[in-house]
């Protein structure tokens, strides 16, 4: 390679073309007749970004040392061409390339070709493609000659196209799953084959299907392949467009295991997405049917139409014993230690973030802060993280197990309303402490400092690090207090209520299988105390999330950033306390990234393939329930709508339809609130409304619990009920079977 240091203006200097013969010299061998390829590299060419496929020029079948010395100045003459610059001009990059060239020896083929290892349309990772032609691949990308094509479908590798071919399939292969772990995406692969061997010449991201561009900050992991993509469970903890600060901390979590580069949760546009197919195809890897994989899925991450194809990845078996069972043993065994330790990490996590906090903010020196955040910070959220995965596996088996033996005893119908009359019976469950802590604070129970160093990091955005916590917002509290104060609760009766309801159901069941009562009481009694301890560890995460929030703010201080900190990842931030400040120039790009997205409506819960969110918006027909690529749109048109059972009860009543908990002022005492999804800081406005209905959700969601405790009605994760219901419409609510009927439409 000869790069651009070895140039004299436009001409190789002397010293450069001695180098280049003796190399030359070395190549040739005994092969005086051996020919040679002159290429270009440009540090942008190939690149994730941008692939200048066929805008440098190339020189082939060169011979002697006079034509390659032509040659060289050829390519690096072609930098300047008129359809370079153009092509830079409208990727939005500078004009003038800089670029070395490379003499390689070339190889004479009987077969060129190129290969695709995700279809650069769909995006789909299942089946690649490839084209060739006999003889010099540079008839292919002329056009000058019509290709052969042929398929492979993985992971098995089935081969599809003209038998002379064939015998390569198993390289084929081998070479896009070693390239695309190495290079971490789909690949744009050229090759030749001359006898019996396969040479890789080049290869090149997919320019068009790419999923992150750090310049701008726009990350679309949709792109990866053909997935179904879920916004069940994380649209309820992070419910609005992320900042590259809030996305890279989470990412920390969401993303330590990643199975042939597949992220478990992806960023769509701004927006988080579980990667449903890449647990699917895990779960039916080791063994299961794909309706046991499917109903185990259902259960835990939420239902899918009944018609959903759900795309299988191209993982192996052998991909799961080699990459993924190794890390999920260690995970296991970190997680039953984890869970020892569940009551201690609750106790003792406020004092130890109390601690932290003060620290960051006596840190008067950029290193120093730097280092608590590597040292102390990150490993405490990773262990904390850890911890909330760890109170799941403790909840899920235990409710999985009562589901499955319900409703094989008395039907799907009937097992779903008897679970969501069940309350926790307890008093601290964390997802109802806030608003009970008002009710403490009436009554002299508490005081408002103290109800600020329980609850002051709770609130509607608390997993988000650019968001301001309640604590950091003067008024909240007397405003939380006011709106308390117009719908009172007495907690006592509630309790009881719901209390009887459960009992009344339980008791008609234990009458009808009097054998089978008490071993699935003392499982509910297990579910029920796991799902408060899952709560408990779920707040405390959100804790050390707002001490987070306190570093980045701390890191603008000292930086001189400000605000705009949270639109540098963590890893940048770090770089930047320790002196290297280019990330900064990519902010008000992100920025404007941000902005762009945070434009857009809600995208839909399931997305499947390559989402455009601009193509999306531009349909008339979209839909916020599923965004399938592989098919066009169909209109919603629909008289009752169905979900998961999230608290039993029947209600008649006025849809309000609100998008967040600031919209609250709207919504009136008896109406029956319709929104996306909830968290924890929808809470205080629970006690107003007769039912929720929720696109996002499932059993265990914010939504469904809350309103069991409540005891009010709640059907949820619908998918499509902000698309079909609105302000005013009249519809009867069950929560026990989980259905809306509309009765009435609004005028």
């Amino acid at each position: 390679m000869i790069l651009p240091g070895g140039f004299a203006g436009e001409e190789l200097s002397p010293e450069a073309w001695e180098r280049v013969k003796a190399l030359i010299k070395d190549i040739r061998g005994s092969g005086v007749e051996a020919s040679f390829a002159v290429r270009s590299s440009a540090l942008s060419e190939d690149s994730a970004q941008a692939s200048f496929a066929g805008e440098f020029e190339t020189m082939l079948d060169v011979h002697s040392d006079e034509d390659i010395w032509e040659a060289v100045h050829t390519v690096r003459r072609s930098r300047e061409s008129e359809r370079v610059q153009a092509y830079s001009k409208a990727h939005g990059m500078d004009a003038s390339q800089e670029i070395a060239v490379v003499v390689q020896r070339m190889v004479h083929p009987d077969v060129s070709g190129v290969l695709f290892t995700a279809d650069p349309v769909t995006g789909s990772t299942s089946e690649m493609m490839g084209n060739f032609v006999h003889g010099l691949g540079d008839q292919l990308v002329s056009g000058e000659t019509n290709p052969e094509t042929f398929t492979l479908r993985r992971p098995g590798g089935e081969y599809e196209g003209p038998s002379e071919m064939r015998r390569f399939a198993p390289k084929f292969l081998d070479l896009a799953d070693s390239l695309e772990d190495e290079l971490g995406g789909p690949q744009d692969i050229e090759w030749a084959v001359a006898g019996d061997k396969l040479y890789l010449l080049q290869t090149r991201p997919i320019t068009t299907k790419v999923r992150y561009n750090p310049a701008t900050g726009e990350q679309n992991d949709s792109l990866l392949g053909d997935c179904l993509w879920t916004s069940q469970l994380v649209g309820e903890i992070i419910p609005e467009v992320m900042t590259p600060a809030t996305w890279s901390v989470w990412e920390i979590f969401f993303n330590m295991m990643r199975p042939k580069g597949y992220p478990s949760v992806g960023n769509i546009c701004g927006r988080p997405y579980m990667n449903y197919s890449l647990l699917y195809t895990m779960v039916r890897r080791f063994g299961r049917s794909p309706e046991d994989a499917r109903a185990e899925m259902e259960t835990k991450i939420g239902r899918l139409p009944d018609d959903m194809d759900i795309p299988v990845l191209p993982i192996t078996t052998l991909d799961l014993l080699f990459d993924i069972l190794p890390l999920m043993a260690r995970t296991l065994w970190s997680a039953r230690n984890l869970r020892k330790r569940i009551p201690e990490t609750i106790s003792s996590n406020p004092e130890r973030c109390d601690t932290l906090r003060r620290k960051i903010l006596d840190a008067q020196d950029r290193e120093v802060l730097a280092s608590i955040w590597l040292k102390e910070l990150r490993p405490m959220f990773l262990e904390m993280a850890l911890t909330q995965d760890a109170s799941n596996d403790a909840f899920f088996p235990p409710y999985t197990e009562l589901n499955k033996e319900l409703s094989q005893l008395i039907g799907v119908d009937k097992a779903d309303s008897l679970i969501s009359t069940m309350r926790s019976r307890s008093s601290t469950l964390a997802s109802l402490g806030p608003l009970m802590g008002l009710s403490k604070i009436l009554s002299g129970e508490m005081s408002r400092d103290e109800y600020m160093r329980r609850y002051g990091h709770r609130g509607p955005f608390e997993d988000m690090i650019s968001r301001p916590s309640p604590v950091e917002t003067p008024g909240w509290l007397d405003e939380q207090l006011a709106d308390y104060m117009e719908s009172p609760i007495d907690f006592e009766e509630l309790f009881s209520g719901s209390d009887g309801e459960f009992e009344e159901a339980w008791g008609r069941f234990s009458e009808a299988f009097p054998g089978k009562a008490e071993p699935l009481r003392r499982k509910i009694d297990q579910m029920m105390k796991a799902m408060a301890t899952r709560e408990s560890v779920r707040s405390e995460l959100t804790r050390v999330v707002s001490v987070i929030r306190v570093f980045f703010l701390r890191a603008g201080e000292l930086t001189g950033l400000g605000d705009d900190v949270f639109f540098v990842t963590w890893q940048e931030l770090v770089d930047i306390l320790n002196g290297d400040e280019s990330s900064t120039r990519h902010i008000p790009a992100r920025k404007e990234t941000y902005r762009r997205y945070s434009e857009f409506p809600p995208y839909p819960m399931l997305i499947i393939g390559a989402f455009d969110p601009l193509k999306w918006v531009a349909d008339p027909n979209r839909r916020s329930d599923i965004y399938d690529s592989r098919a066009p749109s169909i209109p919603l048109d629909t008289e009752t709508l169905k979900g998961f059972p999230g608290s039993a009860g029947r209600v008649e009543g006025l849809v309000r339809r609100i998008d967040s908990p600031e919209e609250g002022e709207a919504l009136q005492p008896g109406e029956i609130l319709v929104t996306k999804t909830t968290n924890i800081g929808w809470t205080p406005l629970f006690p107003r409304i007769a039912a929720v209905v929720t696109d996002i959700g499932a059993p265990l969601s914010h939504a469904a619990i809350v309103a069991r405790e409540l005891g009010i009605p709640a059907v949820v994760g619908c998918g499509n009920a902000t698309t079909i219901l609105r302000t005013g419409d009249r519809v009867r609510i069950d929560g026990g079977r989980g259905v809306v009927e509309i009765l009435e439409k609004a005028d």
